[in-house]
């Protein structure tokens, strides 16, 4: 293929003109701009203010120092009439403008009609359009976000270049060369440049299919980039998402006729909240190129009267029904999306209100989107955060069939996320250099998004704090031109923001406020065994679940070495599932926070689940005796289902009744059975005392209260709880004889 050949101008300084309309509608029509023979030669290439590249006319109908433009033109550079601007030769071949090639291998269009009122119905080929754009536009350089004025068949449209690929002549294959929006990705429009026409964001202009070209109503636009979202961590969902949901629209509506396949029209997102399923709904105009999207929330369907609730479900759909009937396949593509899909959806049946409403408005939405009359231009986005409420026959194939999860954001995703959040701050300055995304990322474990923009906000408003006067609210002090976050700020939200599905240190830590005592041996082997266990779930290849039961006395520890190793662990999720957080509660709302607990211990990838006191929780009591059989099954029935996949789970249940346990045959549930025992000797309450520093720096009260206790107790045996111990041994504080004190109390406490 031989070279086309190019038009330079001469070398020459910027000349600052004055914008004009231009003279004449031919020159408007022709994309070119109006100069003076004596400013500009014909048919050149010049720059308007350095970025906006156009070809010149010249006529004698424009005065010297004054510059032609179209009103398309001018809406593009921002520029008014009588305004003075930079415009100097343009080559495009010079070593700093030619930076990949200096033609246009394909061109990406989108198509609007240049006056709404004048909009009619018919079909155009955007064959033919590509090759009476390629003669109009011969040899003229394009480039992204330029507007063109376009005449085709009597009628006028608005084309909006989205995006260019440019490439060398003479290239055997152009499938590699990137296609990009950046408006300095220019080229030369030549007679092998490919055209394709996309629908523009009004929708009217009815574009024809092509067996050849990607469909013109392709549902992701042409020059969509997932990063102008604003929403981080989410590459492996958008990757699904676009696969299974998207793809089969980008192809010609004549391939996938021929595969005999439908296109997907239902898609659910669910997650805990806060991880973006609603985010995604607000932004989703962004990529795609069909009609707006309906969005609603989920409660704004029901209607307090008869029939209503229904008809709002149907007037959804009326507008994609009619379209399919005037148009076929060819129809743009409807999206409905329902945010809080849960809150109407439900199981049909589980309602006890009498009146049938949620189940009807269920049984609408089924046979709207795989009745009878099927449609293929809809496509239904629900988000819920309980997947489990949601009536079944809306999961199966033909409705909600692609569902995927949006799950709390790992490490990459945190910085991803932190980036969008902080972009406008370092773009202006606003950000401290000593500000470290990535440790950030690394100590907001567990953040959903909306944790993080939290995050940013609270340590914003430690930046905006510096700068109130002290002792008032609303005077500002300093130089607010030197306001900038720091990572300090960031630090001290740290401490402010707590993410939902994290680890609540301050209860945990209640457990053991005098910490751990390794008075014996058997504390250590405990430990050791329980770091085992943890070790194991973490990096086992063939085991993601795993349960410990800690039983003992009450009083032994047991509670407080499970906080102490669940801290230790450093895992993101840590729960605890204890007696007092459900008093009052019913037997079923027992079982729904027990059953809501565990599903929160799915939403990590690393978590941990503490059960407190067994027996207390399934409410048993000795005389009768009697329990809730409700209750022990679910708690039975979750810690024997392991996880989903990618997640892990360890459950370290305490229990004051072993027998009890073995009894009610909870026991099959846990890998690992460890005792916690009482103090057993005058040696371990020795070592307790010289932890806890009783009587001071010396050992002289140790040795004295143990002299004392071995006259009680000849043999060195007793039975005492550590809790008991420590209680004693600060009670005894305050006694006028710590010793002798510490001795009744010791022997009153001993259990034979």
């Amino acid at each position: 293929m031989d070279k086309l050949p190019f038009r330079k101008g001469r070398s020459a300084p910027p000349k600052a003109m004055l914008v004009k309309n231009s003279p004449d509608n031919e020159i408007a029509k022709s994309n070119c701009i109006a100069v003076n023979p004596q400013d500009f030669q014909d048919n050149i290439y010049v720059a308007c203010d350095g970025k906006y590249v156009f070809t010149t006319r010249a006529t004698t109908k424009l005065m010297p120092g004054t510059v032609g433009l179209s009103g398309n033109q001018r809406f593009w550079g921002s520029w008014s009439t009588d305004q003075s601007i930079s415009v100097t030769p343009y080559d495009l071949f010079s070593s700093s403008n030619l930076k990949k090639g200096a033609y246009l291998g394909s061109i990406s269009v989108e198509i609007n009609f240049w006056n709404k009122n004048r909009a009619n119905g018919r079909m155009y080929d955007p064959d033919e359009m590509a090759d009476v754009f390629v003669k109009k536009f011969d040899s003229q350089i394009m480039q992204p976000t330029q507007i063109l004025l376009f005449e085709f068949k009597g009628s006028y449209f608005e084309l909006k270049v989205s995006s260019t690929q440019v490439v060398e002549l003479g290239e055997v294959s152009i499938d590699n060369v990137p296609v990009s929006s950046d408006i300095s990705n220019k080229g030369i429009v030549v007679q092998q440049t490919v055209v394709d026409f996309y629908k523009g964001s009004d929708g009217l202009v009815n574009l024809k299919a092509s067996s050849k070209r990607p469909n013109v109503d392709a549902i992701i636009r042409p020059d969509f980039k997932f990063e102008d979202m604003g929403i981080g961590g989410l590459d492996k969902e958008f990757t699904s998402i676009f696969r299974r949901a998207f793809a089969s629209r980008i192809f010609p509506p004549a391939l996938i006729e021929k595969l005999g396949i439908q296109h997907v029209k239902g898609m659910l997102l669910y997650g805990p909240p806060g991880t973006g399923k609603t985010l995604i709904a607000r932004q989703i105009g962004k990529m795609l190129n069909a009609k707006e999207p309906k969005i609603v929330n989920g409660p704004e369907v029901l209607s307090k009267y008869v029939g209503s609730s229904e008809e709002n479900i149907r007037n959804l759909f009326k507008d994609a029904e009619a379209e399919y009937k005037q148009k076929g396949d060819s129809s743009s593509l409807h999206i409905i999306i329902f945010d809080e899909l849960d809150s109407i959806f439900k199981q049909r049946g589980s309602r006890g209100d009498g009146t049938g409403v949620a189940d009807n408005v269920v049984n609408q939405l089924l046979a709207k989107m795989d009745g009878v009359d099927q449609l293929n231009n809809v496509l239904v986005i629900g988000m819920t955060n309980r997947k489990d409420l949601i009536d079944e026959a809306l999961l199966r194939p033909g409705r909600f069939e692609v569902q995927v999860e949006i799950q709390l954001p790992d490490e990459d995703g945190r910085f991803q996320i932190l980036g969008i959040k902080t972009k406008q701050m370092r773009e202006n300055g606003a950000l401290a250099d000593d500000v470290d995304l990535h440790k950030l990322a690394k100590l907001t474990k567990n953040f959903s998004g909306a944790e993080l923009e939290g995050l940013v906000k609270s340590a914003t408003s430690f930046a905006l704090s510096r700068h109130i006067k002290v002792g008032t609210v609303g005077q500002i002090t300093g130089d607010l031109s030197n306001l900038v976050v720091s990572m300090d700020c960031f630090v001290n939200a740290l401490l402010e923001v707590k993410p939902a599905y994290g680890v609540n240190e301050e209860d945990l830590k209640d457990c053991f406020q005098g910490g751990i005592i390794k008075y014996s041996p058997r504390i250590d082997n405990i430990l050791q065994r329980v770091e085992r266990d943890i070790a194991q779930l973490r990096n086992s290849e063939k085991f993601n679940f795993s349960s410990v039961l800690l039983y003992g006395p009450p009083g032994s520890g047991k509670t407080a070495l499970a906080a102490y190793m669940a801290i230790k662990s450093k895992f993101p999720f840590i729960r605890m599932i204890a007696s007092d957080e459900v008093i009052g509660m019913s037997e079923s709302a027992k079982v729904q926070y027990i059953d809501n607990t565990f599903r929160d211990a799915y939403k990590s990838p690393l978590n941990i689940l503490i059960v407190d006191d067994i027996e207390a929780i399934i409410d048993y009591v000795p005389i009768g005796p009697r329990f809730s059989s409700v209750i022990l099954r679910a708690l039975m029935t979750r810690m024997k289902k392991p996880p989903p996949e990618a997640h892990r789970l360890i459950v370290m249940a305490t229990s004051s009744n072993y027998r009890l346990l073995k009894n009610l045959d909870i026991l099959n549930c846990f890998n690992d059975e460890i005792a916690v025992n009482n103090l057993t000797s005058l040696e371990d309450l020795q070592n307790v005392m010289i932890k806890t520093s009783f009587g001071g720096s010396g050992h002289a009260a140790v040795e004295e209260v143990t002299k004392k206790l071995l006259e009680v107790f000849p043999d060195g045996q007793v039975n005492i709880p550590i809790k008991k111990v420590l209680f004693n041994i600060d009670t005894s504080k305050f006694s006028p004889s710590p010793t002798e004190e510490l001795v009744q109390l010791t022997v009153e406490s001993n259990r034979p």
